[in-house]
């Protein structure tokens, strides 16, 4: 054991567990509308307790445990065998499981963006459970630990652009399919985030953590880590940046939460590449992935389906787009392999194999998940995976947890908050905001 290697991996992965809450919490928080906001945040604090338990009962074995090229085997099961001498390299084994495990939460927590707002909670924790076995599990070990995709294909992904990124996004766009458009949504119609500094607070927080989720799985404190930090740093900025302009040049106005979900965006495109790309790598990536994320997160309009707070837009495209760029940009100064433009092409080709298994299956498996739930739970309870329309009008903050950020100024958690009606009267000399029951 190493304790410079042990501390560093302790550090990264009690930040990636921010990047879920409160970062993610935060960021899909002040995306959503006000009667949503509690529903939002607490998917991410539920799932958080959910996926631990299933990690320590069959997750982590079904990963990382010698099975074969497709799955993990189950000798590992509520974490057998482990004891505090175990080692996974130079870190201790109850680390590496700690670490793994926070990338298996903030997976299935970012599928929740797509479907924000109108799925019930309890089918939600029921789907997320399934998902998280026969999804997640699946291609983590395909990656990471010993499958096809990491040893056969030859795959490169050092954080999670294929395991984390393309599951997650690819699963909501097929979970949003099945539930269905918000009411009120409708093609080119935008439905405006409650809370913009919940936005940059989240945004802010996701940043930070990333370090950890990319630096950190070196599984070192190491001159990999080290590099994994700058590329990481330089992508984000130049993917706010590109965005920012893009957005500037389209709408001709920059916004707070495009710039911030521009450098989101950069950070989810270096993710597979931090390991392996150059600086200079970085910055085109960040440059060219800011701008298609941007029409990625558009795409909803034009094609009608409702990715609510954009975990397709983002995380799928960025993760296509870093997957895609790795295959080009990699460096075997840097990681021992090298990609297209440095004299390597056949690694593009294992690039795009690897990104359409993990797009196919993700999508495919969710269909599979979550069609027969909402067909088994409308015949058993009249319900199916989406709340009611009542309940949707309402707001899940209320119909589904029974409280409300409006509560306390209202009279007291749980009040029902009267409807408001509010405008802005605006003229060459003033503005009035009028408030009406």
């Amino acid at each position: 054991m190493d304790s410079g290697d042990t501390a560093w991996m302790l550090t990264s992965s009690a930040i990636v567990l921010m990047m879920t809450i409160p970062g993610l919490a935060l960021f899909y928080g002040g995306l959503a509308r006000t009667p949503n906001v509690l529903s939002t945040v607490i998917q991410s604090f539920a799932i958080t307790c959910l996926v631990t338990f299933w990690w320590l009962a069959l997750g982590y074995s079904l990963s990382f445990a010698s099975g074969n090229s497709f799955y993990g085997g189950t000798s590992r099961m509520w974490l057998t065998g482990l004891t505090s001498d175990s080692l996974i390299g130079t870190i201790p084994e109850t680390v590496y499981i700690f670490f793994q495990l926070t990338f298996a939460i903030i997976t299935a927590a970012i599928i929740t963006g797509s479907f924000a707002e109108r799925m019930r909670f309890g089918p939600m924790l029921i789907f997320i459970s399934i998902w998280h076995i026969l999804v997640y599990c699946p291609i983590a070990h395909w990656e990471w630990g010993g499958g096809f995709m990491g040893q056969k294909l030859e795959v490169l992904d050092f954080a999670g652009g294929d395991v984390v990124h393309i599951s997650s996004g690819v699963s909501g766009l097929a979970a949003s399919l099945i539930v269905g458009k918000r009411k009120g949504f409708a093609q080119g119609q935008e439905l405006p985030p409650h809370n913009v500094i919940f936005v940059f607070l989240g945004a802010s927080l996701l940043w930070v953590g990333w370090f950890g989720f990319n630096a950190g799985s070196a599984v070192a404190a190491n001159g990999a880590a080290g590099m994994a930090a700058l590329v990481t740093q330089i992508a984000a900025a130049m993917a706010g940046l590109s965005w920012m302009f893009t957005e500037w040049l389209v709408k001709k106005k920059p916004s707070m939460v495009g710039l911030v979900s521009g450098a989101v965006a950069g950070l989810v495109v270096i993710t597979p590449a931090s390991g392996y790309v150059n600086p200079t790598g970085a910055f085109v990536m960040g440059v060219i992935g800011g701008p298609i994320c941007f029409g990625g997160i558009q795409l909803k309009h034009y094609l009608g389906y409702d990715d609510a707070l954009d975990a397709f837009g983002v995380h799928a495209i960025g993760g296509m787009v870093g997957g895609v760029l790795t295959g080009c940009f990699a460096d075997a100064k840097i990681g021992g392999t090298n990609g297209a433009f440095y004299g390597n092409p056949t690694q593009l080709g294992h690039q795009i194999a690897g990104i359409l298994i993990t797009v196919s299956y993700s999508f495919v498996m969710t269909l599979i998940i979550l069609k027969p739930m909402d067909m088994i739970l409308r015949a058993a309870t009249g319900h199916g995976l989406r709340v009611s329309d009542e309940a949707e009008e309402k707001g899940l903050d209320l119909s589904e947890h029974g409280e409300s950020i409006l509560g306390d100024f209202f009279g007291g958690p749980g009040h029902v908050a009267p409807a408001l009606s509010i405008k802005v009267e605006e003229n060459r000399t003033s503005s009035n905001l009028v408030i009406t029951n």
